[in-house]
């Protein structure tokens, strides 16, 4: 399981080092965009957006994971901050060869080439905290084996502390919704992607949520090639999503209901969701030809939620069903709301009905009518932001982040299969029978299976 002494946990050396690059971009940003505000009483958001963008832009690592997560979360920060965010790209330059046989070894020790058959020496893929080698084990599986950048656990904490003043700077700006919460939410989820053997966790327990969906493709864990940096699981052969964009209805509306699948009976049945729902964690795998289902290929991002939680949900979708206002406030609460007046409750409404709105229709339909994929949930956040100036501040409870963002996620990528289905009897189907007894029993045992504690992921 790697080196005895962890030299590169946390090394304040490493993080000193980031502190300085990621401060001297992202300090100046905040600094003229506070300077621009006091002095003129207003700023310029999209010079400031630009700026923002250019700082993050030269930088890699978790920094552009959590400038990414902060440009999904609906109305966190201003639209021209949000446009700018979702250009940046993800991929770090790739590790050299010579500097993945050194991470290999300190992972798997000197003799690691001799435990696989096969291993390539360029990366199928590179992301902003590891990159992803193909390899083949003795006995002729494919193996996917991501490993980790150096410094990555240092970098995280430096990037998460440089990045408190955008939170900071962003509640004195605009203090209509406290992104207290939003924070710590985010921080927690970056800070678990990094820890491989929890990952490794996360697929076992998808691998039993998952075990009666055949639409839906999880792959193996090898833990004898894995270690808190490393992680290695069977390698999913697929075709990227956005290529079935010109296949027939059919087939666009399989891949979409499969997807819909592994989202929300997870969650449903278990209060387990996958909180990075984009394109480039799922591949579509075929049989006999035919495009039948997607593998589910990134367990770095779960979010498993107390049964309460599910139970609002699924109380709001009747509450809004039925206009029964009482099991609306409910569910609000079952959230972790508090504090609502009349006018806020309102307010959320808004929010609720556009996320809820496809599921009351008992028809086919698109998921959004007439919206591009990047703009899916935009104007309802701003008409919500909006109404909250006036009538809030909110705090925005730490559970709801990333549901909320799942949601938006899940949408953009039916828009871009511009998928038909009749989602109602689909969410009908996954709260059929719901009890949250019977949410709390299942979770529990997936839980224990997996390994993974009772209260995981809930704080």
């Amino acid at each position: 399981m790697g080196a005895m002494n962890d030299l590169e946990k946390n090394r304040f050396s490493a993080r000193a080092k980031r502190y300085a690059r990621v401060g001297a971009n992202v300090g100046g940003v905040a600094a003229r965009l506070a300077a621009t505000r006091i002095l003129s009483g207003s700023h310029d958001r999209e010079s400031g957006a630009a700026d923002l963008a250019a700082a993050l832009g030269s930088l890699k690592g978790p920094i552009m994971k959590v400038a990414q997560l902060m440009a999904t979360i609906p109305d966190l920060l201003p639209p021209e901050y949000t446009a700018e965010l979702a250009k940046l790209q993800s991929e770090a330059p790739p590790m050299g060869w010579a500097f993945v046989k050194r991470r290999m070894q300190a992972e798997l020790g000197p003799d690691w080439t001799a435990r696989f058959a096969g291993f390539e020496h360029k990366p199928a893929a590179a992301a902003s905290l590891g990159q992803v080698h193909r390899a083949t084990s003795h006995d002729g599986a494919a193996l996917a084996c991501k490993l980790q950048y150096p410094d990555m656990q240092s970098a995280v904490e430096a990037d998460l502390q440089q990045l408190g003043w955008l939170f900071a700077l962003h509640r004195r700006m605009d203090p209509a919704i406290d992104t207290t919460e939003i924070a710590k939410e985010i921080a927690a989820r970056v800070r678990e992607e990094l820890d491989y053997e929890r990952e490794a966790k996360h697929v076992r327990l998808y691998q039993t949520v998952l075990a009666d969906e055949p639409s839906v493709r999880v792959p193996g864990v090898w833990p004898e090639l894995s270690t808190r940096r490393l992680l290695t699981l069977d390698w999913l052969e697929g075709r990227k999503l956005l290529s079935f964009k010109g296949d027939d209805i059919e087939i666009r509306n399989r891949l979409a209901t499969a997807l819909y699948r592994a989202w929300w009976m997870p969650f449903a049945r278990f209060g387990v969701i996958h909180g990075d729902p984009h394109l480039g964690n799922y591949t579509a795998f075929s049989q006999d030809g035919e495009p039948s289902g997607i593998n589910l290929l990134d367990y770095g991002c779960i979010r498993i939620f107390p049964p309460r939680f599910v139970s609002g949900v699924v109380d709001l979708y009747h509450g809004l069903l039925k206009n029964d206002r009482d099991q609306t406030v409910q569910a609000y609460q079952a959230w972790g709301f508090r504090d609502l007046t009349h006018d806020v409750i309102d307010i959320l409404n808004i929010w609720a009905r556009f996320i809820f709105g496809p599921l009351m229709e008992d028809r086919v339909r698109t998921i959004a009518d007439g919206v591009k994929p990047g703009e899916y949930g935009r104007r309802e956040a701003f008409v919500v932001h909006r109404a909250l100036k006036e009538k809030g501040p909110v705090t925005i409870p730490q559970e709801f982040v990333f549901m909320d963002r799942a949601a938006i996620g899940l949408g953009g990528v039916f828009l871009h299969l511009d998928s038909r289905l009749n989602y109602h009897r689909l969410f009908n189907e996954a709260i059929e029978h719901f009890s949250v007894a019977q949410v709390a029993e299942r979770q529990r045992k997936a839980l224990a299976g997996a390994g993974l504690p009772a209260n995981a992921g809930q704080g």
